[in-house]
């Protein structure tokens, strides 16, 4: 197994010409896939650390993890409480604590600490949680880590074995440790860490048997009663839920590694909800952005795939964002906050207009398509009506959208006018003009949208199209010579004008590295979010064959490398954070880029798939858009046309060849 996955990565990379190939790309992997749908680390004597996060709609959970130079299990656990609120109630003031606790040293063999012996890990597995496999001696060790789904509770779960012939006593003793906060540093006051062991005791180990017991660390508000929590319990509602999200919105190909990196990105993108005192909200988290939502993270990029999962808590998170964005509207034509923060009771501009009306009016057209319910899109109207009316408002006089700046808030610059902005509500104009004939709106207003669609798109051309370091591509605003990787945004939005020279701008090595896009070409910035557009923009334009290349490389790297398994956000930014709505980006690669899916109806959808030469099919499986459930089979007939059959209920209602077909459902 482990050879396999090592000669696909060094095929991989020979084929990716433009990289330069270093030592440490070329060095096997960390992890491989394992049978259950997760992956595994098994232990070849390197030491390795990483980092993960994970959550429940009370507690984030980042284990910083590994194996150490000794071959034993190591592992620091950081755990945010989104709603124990920290003074000042800012965006970053989630109640944190770090624990670095080891509840094997509670165990004792005989008259001998299980801690004291040499300890061999194994295995590690993820799968929505952490398993850990080790064995001390003639003791075997099962580890256990999962966030509660609904506690404010890490849960751990030990199992020991006895490995050998003879029996041994193992006595597992009492522990408890609580810390109280500094009442004046809390909204609610002091906030209580508990740490408590279930199932303590002494017991009589026989050869080959097993025991369990189980280790909990919780907070609460000091005035609340002590959590009482059933590990074991927990984690079995965990793995439910994982499989719930497996079990919808299922990818199909000859690549293993999409489909586990497809399937772990729906785990990430679905799990970092919070059950705010507002309402569930959906959170990039990273230690840092919880309990609260922002116009590109959760407008833009999440809230637009949730329908495709069908996961309705996922779907009332976004609902509760559009109506807190909403809230936000006005006579005076002033700009919606970037971020509405701290359980929605305050919110953050720090950065000015950074398109944000562009990205609301984006992403909720879209969601709204989507999801294929007449009253959420009722419900959502004025908000989009009212944001692609600040948008318009903004036009400068060549006719593309001014803002103060863009999503990265002035990190680089973006002008006056960026080309991100203008391409997002070049989109939503699309979408407003489909939804409004849905709505029963007057012809006047679908058909206005349409014409300023179009006039947008000849001014984005006007404005932005420019050769670029030697390529016939995109400025990111005006003044701008050097490549950004932004420049990827038309494609996604389905304007393919300058798709060739764009798309060779983007894999050349001014911009592509080991480690996906740089934001700007000459930096050693890299944020995968422009690197999930560009992927998936690049297959919406028809660059299948090399594009599925790119993101083979860009699968294996962040599933099966030092650092998984999901899309991370930036570097040297953030250390790599598994922020949530860039599992979401990945996962709109596969709906909409490989698989061209776009809604154009509350009923109606396009299908324009990009079916790579090698493979002779690709499904997806209980996709739950326009309000139902369905399957999408993609293949090739006797003459090498592609065909899309549309099926439900194990039928086939619909069988097509073309390469854009429509569907009503």
């Amino acid at each position: 197994m482990k050879a396999r996955h090592f000669l696909n990565t060094i095929v991989l990379i020979g084929t990716l010409s433009c990289l330069t190939v270093r030592a440490e790309e070329t060095e096997r992997p960390f992890w491989e896939l394992n049978t259950e749908g997760g992956i595994t680390w098994i232990a070849d004597g390197r030491a390795h650390m990483d980092h993960i996060e994970m959550a429940g709609r009370q507690i984030a959970v980042v284990l910083h993890y590994g194996i150490n130079a000794e071959g034993r299990f190591t592992c620091e656990r950081h755990l945010v409480f989104p709603m124990l609120r920290t003074i000042p109630n800012d965006t970053h003031a989630s109640f944190i604590r770090y624990v670095n606790w080891e509840p094997l040293e509670s165990v004792l063999i005989g008259q001998n600490r299980l801690v004291d012996l040499k300890e061999q890990v194994e295995t590690i597995s993820l799968l929505g949680l952490m398993t850990v496999q080790s064995h001390w001696g003639n003791i075997g060790v099962k580890r256990i880590l999962s966030p509660s789904p609904t506690q404010p509770a890490l849960v751990e779960v030990y199992e020991l074995t006895n490995l050998g012939d003879r029996t041994v006593t193992v006595r597992i003793e009492p522990t408890e440790h609580r810390m109280t906060s500094d009442a004046a540093k809390g909204v609610d006051g002091a906030y209580v860490v508990e740490e408590t062991f279930y199932g303590t005791g002494t017991f009589q180990l026989q050869p080959q048997e097993s025991l369990s017991f189980s280790a909990v660390v919780s907070a609460r508000r000091e005035s609340e009663l002590p959590l009482v929590c059933d590990a074991v319990s927990e984690i079995a509602a965990r793995q439910k839920l994982v499989k719930e999200w497996q079990d919808n919105l299922v990818l199909g190909t000859p690549d293993n590694v999409l489909n586990h990196m497809f399937a772990f990105s729906k785990i990430r993108a679905c799990e970092s909800i919070y059950e705010t005192k507002n309402g569930p909200l959906h959170g990039p988290g990273g230690e840092r952005y919880y309990a609260a939502i922002w116009a590109n993270d959760q407008a833009e990029y999440a809230n637009p795939f949730f329908p495709f999962i069908g996961d309705s808590y996922a779907n009332a998170s976004a609902m509760n964002a559009w109506k807190m964005f909403a809230s936000w509207m006005n006579e005076d034509w002033k700009p919606i906050p970037s971020s509405i923060i701290a359980e929605g009771t305050d919110y953050w501009n720090g950065a000015g207009d950074r398109g944000d009306a562009a990205m609301i009016a984006y992403g909720a057209s879209r969601y709204a398509l989507a999801r294929g319910d007449l009253h959420e899109a009722q419900q959502l109207w004025p908000l989009i009506q009212w944001t692609l009316e600040y948008c318009h408002r903004q036009l400068n006089e060549a006719g593309v959208v001014s803002s103060d700046s863009d999503e990265l808030e002035g990190r680089f610059p973006s002008g006056n006018a960026n080309l991100c902005t203008s391409s997002l509500y070049y989109d939503a104009l699309v979408s407003a003009s489909y939804l409004a004939r849905e709505l029963k709106q007057p012809a006047a207003v679908s058909k206005s949208y349409e014409q300023q669609a179009r006039a947008l798109r000849k001014a984005i051309d006007n404005y932005f199209h420019a050769e670029v370091e030697g390529f016939d591509t995109y400025r990111y605003y005006e003044g701008n010579d050097v490549l950004r990787s932004w420049i990827c945004i038309p494609l996604t939005m389905g304007i393919f004008d300058h798709a060739k020279g764009t798309i060779d701008a983007l894999y050349s090595p001014r911009l592509w590295t080991k480690d996906g896009m740089l934001t700007q070409a000459g930096s050693e910035t890299f944020w995968d979010r422009s690197t999930l557009y560009a992927l998936r923009g690049a297959l919406m334009a028809g660059d299948t064959e090399r594009t599925l290349r790119f993101l083979q490389y860009y699968s294996q790297t962040r599933l099966l490398g030092s650092h998984v398994p999901y899309a991370i956000e930036a570097w040297p930014e953030g250390n790599q954070r598994h922020l949530s709505a860039e599992s979401a980006l990945y996962a709109r690669i596969i709906t909409e880029g490989l698989f061209g899916i776009r809604p154009t109806g509350l009923h109606s959808f396009t299908v324009s798939p990009r079916l790579p030469y090698a493979w002779p099919e690709m499904t997806l499986r209980h996709i739950r858009i326009c309000g139902s459930d369905f399957d999408l089979r993609i293949y090739r007939d006797k003459k090498q046309r592609v065909h899309v059959q549309l099926i439900q209920d194990g039928k086939v209602i619909k069988d097509s060849a073309g390469n854009s077909i429509t569907f009503f459902i």
